[in-house]
């Protein structure tokens, strides 16, 4: 129990020290070669986006369509304001203000959606796996560790754990860390995995290539909607 509550402290969106933030607008986003990544992953990168909070820190997301509607699926440890709270959502050049529309804190994911569409963006079909992921399978993500621009990593479904409120959790064999928290986990063919929360310690030291992540079974799109829906008489498509 010792060593969850250790693992638990250390889900921290990454707050930068002044220097850093500073040295951050020196770095941006290279465009990568079609031949370096895969489909799936070149769709996924462009997906990201990164998740700025009132409080100066950040994590990551990724861009969503259900059905009509451009959502953002992200930690809710990121965005763990009161619904209808705004966050900054930073897509290469474009910026949009996200409102959170759906806050699980016990399964860490939450729901943001954009003001405005992004434009220059591809978002990923939201198709969820329907059972808990195997063991070895390949899976990607990109997000935005610690001060750095968009990173994307490999990595494989290394086994699963237990969170401290005894729910089933996803292990990964890959890299993260602080700012990542709130990446989606893709499979191969682009399915959602779920959504990375937390990276693992040792001695209470991070571990960097051990990531745990929520299933994406611990969401329900449609009752996470239902509040959204239920304001906007059902207007929009992905409602009915």
């Amino acid at each position: 129990m010792k060593r969850l509550i250790s693992i638990v402290s250390l889900l921290l969106l990454a707050a930068a020290p002044p220097q850093l933030i500073q040295t951050e607008s020196s770095f941006k986003t290279v465009e990568v070669s079609s031949n370096s990544l895969n489909r799936t992953e070149r769709k996924a990168r462009n997906a990201a986006v990164r998740v700025s909070t009132p409080t100066g820190g950040h994590g990551s997301g990724s861009i969503v369509q259900y059905k009509d509607l451009q959502l953002i699926l992200t930690a809710q440890h990121i965005a763990d304001g009161a619904l209808g709270e705004r966050y900054l959502l930073t897509h290469g050049a474009e910026r949009r203000a996200g409102i959170l529309l759906y806050s699980d804190e016990l399964n860490d994911i939450a729901i943001l959606l954009p003001q405005q569409p992004f434009e220059q963006a591809e978002p990923m079909e939201y198709s969820p796996i329907t059972d808990l992921v195997e063991v070895g399978t390949d899976i990607t993500y990109s997000g935005f560790p610690a001060s750095h621009s968009l990173m994307t990593y490999r990595g494989r479904v290394a086994g699963y754990e237990t969170s401290p409120a005894g729910a089933t959790q996803i292990l990964l064999h890959t890299y993260g860390y602080f700012g990542c928290s709130g990446s989606v986990i893709y499979n191969s063919t682009g399915k959602i995995i779920g959504i990375l929360w937390g990276i693992d310690t040792g001695r209470d030291v991070p571990v960097e290539d051990m990531i745990w992540v929520s299933p994406i079974q611990n969401l329900n799109i449609d009752l996470a909607l239902r509040g959204f829906c239920e304001l906007n008489n059902n207007e929009p498509r992905a409602c009915r």
